[in-house]
């Protein structure tokens, strides 16, 4: 009986012996897959926000603006070599001539809408043009005499537009809607000068710069496109501004031309953080990549493309996906 007991004993010391030692390798196992967890979060954190060169400097004229991305990934900008023409730049940077625009129209800024169309602010001869993307026809979507220059145009979930329209020499500036027969509507006049417009994600915000004043005005949207409530969201103290995206977490993403950077801001209009650029006046700045979350910007002194890793998808990226 002692001798039974003693074999229990052993063999019950041995088991607990295993799965302690069983215990402690799946304790190593474990730390060590949070140790690689954390370091590669830590990598992919360190690898946000830092710009770097997407096109060659000098591939595009000074006028290069209006970036935007289609459903396929593929970016779009405005004066391609030369004025009144769309480049199209591939994913590994190269680019090439996607369409030229009818004689004496000169784009600026470019949307998409749901159905893949893209759209166009042609200020010189105040159209929107609209570009069938299969068969490259061009066509005028909406046109208006009353307006200084279509610049900017930002673009609802239900394919409204809200267009930009500056008059530089005079420092003022109007903004317009386009509903989608093509109908304007002046939301309102006498401004500052207007340049970059942009939607919230929930479509319930729109934001409008001024370019000359340093100021950026929120105004609550409804489902119509009427605006409310408008209210100073940040103003700067110096240097310019130019285009500005949403991501999906309702971040403002705004060019400082002449600075060199692109201020992100919180929708609380809390600067989150700045990224420095290496060309000095960035126009415009579009989501793009894989998953939305590389900014693509255009810069007009170097005549290039730069491009950073963001941390959260961009709004438009997600309403085309």
């Amino acid at each position: 009986m002692n001798r039974y007991k003693n074999l229990i004993g052993n063999r019950t010391v041995v088991l607990f012996s295993l799965i302690v030692i069983i215990g402690c390798k799946q304790k190593d196992d474990q730390d060590e897959q949070n140790i690689t967890s954390d370091t590669a979060s830590e990598l992919r954190s360190n690898d946000l926000y830092k710009s770097e060169i997407f096109t060659e400097p000098g591939g595009f004229p000074s006028g290069i603006e209006g970036p935007a991305v289609d459903a396929n990934g593929i970016l779009y900008v405005v004066n391609y070599e030369k004025p009144g023409t769309i480049g199209k730049v591939f994913p590994d940077g190269t680019a090439s001539l996607f369409i030229t625009l009818p004689e004496g129209s000169i784009g600026n800024g470019i949307r998409f809408n749901s159905k893949g169309e893209m759209l166009i602010a042609d200020y010189t001869n105040h159209n929107i043009l609209k570009v069938d993307m299969n068969t490259k026809e061009i066509y005028v979507y909406a046109h208006n005499d009353e307006m200084n220059q279509p610049n900017d145009i930002a673009i609802s979930g239900d394919d409204i537009l809200f267009a930009s329209d500056p008059d530089w020499e005079n420092s003022k500036g109007q903004l317009w809607r386009i509903d989608t027969d093509g109908n304007f509507t002046l939301l309102e006049g006498n401004m500052g000068t207007t340049n970059g417009v942009e939607v919230s994600p929930d479509d319930k915000t729109l934001y409008v710069n001024e370019s000359i004043q340093r100021k950026i005005w929120a105004y609550d949207l409804s489902e119509e496109g009427d605006i409310s409530n408008k209210r100073i969201f940040i103003q700067f103290d110096d240097h310019g501004m130019d285009g500005m995206r949403t991501d999906i977490k309702g971040n403002l993403f705004v060019t400082r031309h002449g600075k060199g950077t692109v201020v992100m801001i919180s929708p609380e209009g809390e600067i989150i953080q700045e990224i420095s650029l290496a060309g000095k006046t960035p126009s415009n700045i579009a989501f793009g990549g894989e998953k939305g979350k590389t900014a693509f910007v255009t810069l007009q002194d170097n005549g290039n493309i730069e491009k950073f890793e963001v941390e959260h998808a961009g709004r438009e990226f997600q309403m085309k996906n």
